[in-house]
């Protein structure tokens, strides 16, 4: 059901108080003038705090400055006048408890009439005590028809025709905007370049980051990563293959449904996090970061609040790389949260999400520790497929150590003795064996040349690897993954091989 249907539907229905949240109080009030329309031509007013009621009015400018005067204009008028008030910002007055009593006896009294209160706010915030009183209307970003014809619209005033694949392109780029900032950068492509081509869509992403940095929310990153970048993994890497296509229009028309996600548990720089960037980047997506921790908030609701909005987001933004790092420290131990079932909610919204969403946002979840993790996250149907990550093996350290010197030094890799790099560092995460040489270039540096595969095997004596000092932790990972519980993302990564508890290499 749409947002017009729904309104008529309430409006009908003679539902009191109707609250939306939106940072599109343009688009919305010409919505709700339309659905007031389709009504039987109800009157609209608008109130804000600084001009006063606005609208078919004798007297403009009642109840400025007065949050209390706004509402009492509802019983001025005849009980047979129909009409939709729209309140702008008033959720910032639903905390004094005059207007907040105020509100509840209008509601007994606008049963009878045919009168509804809108109040737009650019967040849900509503006070317990209103909870029983106020209906939350949803009001998502512009969908790519409304996108589309506001394209057309705006750039048909310039008498700029473009090709029907930019023109898919420029839709599929502008998700997630309002309608508001696509104007803004639409003018902006036509002044910097004088038409639309494809460098308009650098342009859109920019202002799309500016958008998602707002949130405080998601995080916007450039994935840059490639597959060829993941040294092993071949398990993995063979499996996101054969999904690339997965987004595409003929997959369908084939039939198949979007890919749900991923969830990647394994030890600690073994490569989840470049995994899920890899991901992006392969399949042409964008890659959005989530750091749960910023979906709590101080105040009641708003915790659940922000999490309803990640999720609008990631789906206006969507086909999408939703990247959900260390998901095991935000969701586990849920039953010894003290914070009044804060975290229980957040996470039963999330999970809901996962299980339920249609829209294409593919979600890669990461976690170092199995055991905390709640069962729920677990279960089929949240992600296509659970993979462990473990330590690799020397094959896969010989492949990691060629990935990483390939980019730092391609002209003279022959010159490095990768073979023995590989035996010499048994228990080495792929994070590890980036620090080594990191190591070794600091020690050719100092000495004025360049680092050898002697000032990287001097770098790897002196350091622990985790898969020491997090012995027991890391021995508790294999025996979970090498008892069925995931999907191997390693081929040598066997329960003879692989998960050797003594952690020397096997290959």
């Amino acid at each position: 059901m749409g947002f017009i249907e729904e309104l008529r539907l309430l409006l009908r229905a003679r539902y009191p108080v109707i609250y939306i949240a939106t940072p599109e109080e343009e688009r919305v009030e010409a919505e709700i003038r339309a659905g007031a329309r389709e009504q039987g031509d109800w009157a609209v007013y608008t109130w804000d705090f600084v001009e006063g009621y606005q609208g078919n009015l004798n007297d403009a400018g009642f109840g400025r400055r007065n949050p209390l005067q706004a509402l009492e204009l509802l019983e001025k008028l005849p009980t047979t006048a129909t009409g939709v008030f729209i309140l702008r910002d008033f959720d910032r007055f639903l905390e004094d408890i005059g207007v907040s009593r105020k509100l509840r006896n209008l509601t007994r009294l606008l049963k009878s009439q045919p009168k509804t209160l809108v109040i737009l706010s650019t967040q849900i915030n509503i006070p317990q005590e209103l909870a029983e009183t106020i209906t939350v209307l949803e009001f998502t970003l512009p969908a790519p028809g409304t996108i589309r014809q506001e394209i057309q619209q705006t750039l048909g005033s310039t008498n700029i025709q473009l090709p029907s694949r930019l023109l898919d392109d420029l839709v599929r780029s502008c998700q997630g905007l309002s309608l508001q900032r696509i104007r803004r950068v639409l003018g902006r492509i036509v002044a910097s370049y004088g038409g639309v081509d494809e460098r308009a869509l650098d342009l859109v992403l920019t202002e799309k980051r500016q958008t998602i940095r707002q949130t405080q929310i998601l995080d916007y990153y450039p994935a840059q990563a490639q597959i060829s970048d993941i040294g092993g993994l071949d398990n993995l890497k063979d499996w996101l293959l054969k999904r690339g296509a997965a987004f595409s229009d003929q997959a369908r028309q084939y039939g198949l449904p979007y890919p749900r996600g991923l969830l990647l548990i394994g030890i600690q720089g073994t490569g989840k996090s470049l995994t899920a960037k890899a991901i992006a980047h392969h399949w042409h997506l964008p890659l959005l970061r989530l750091d749960v921790g910023r979906l709590f908030a101080g105040l009641v609701g708003e915790s659940e609040s922000r999490t309803r909005q990640m999720i609008q987001l990631a789906e206006a933004l969507a086909p999408c790389v939703l990247w959900i790092d260390e998901i095991d420290k935000a969701f586990g131990g849920l039953d010894s949260r003290g914070d009044a079932g804060t975290t229980s909610r957040v996470f039963g919204t999330l999970i809901t999400w996962m299980a339920e969403k249609t829209s294409p946002v593919f979600v890669v979840a990461t976690a170092n520790n199995i055991q905390v993790l709640p069962p729920e996250l677990l279960r089929r149907g949240r992600f296509d497929e659970i993979f462990f990550v473990g330590l690799p093996s020397q094959s896969e350290r010989q492949a990691i150590f060629t990935v990483h010197l390939g980019r730092l030094r391609p002209h003279s890799l022959k010159n490095y003795d990768i073979q023995r790099l590989a035996y010499e560092t048994p228990d080495f995460s792929g994070a590890e064996i980036e620090q080594t040489i990191v190591e070794a270039m600091h020690l050719g540096f100092s000495q004025g040349r360049d680092f050898t595969t002697d000032d990287m095997l001097t770098a790897a004596s002196q350091m622990v690897p985790l898969a020491r000092t997090a012995r027991e932790q890391i021995e508790v990972l294999q025996a979970w993954a090498a008892a069925g519980k995931a999907r191997l993302a390693s081929r040598r990564d066997t329960p003879a091989a692989g998960f050797a508890t003594n952690f020397e290499d096997t290959d």
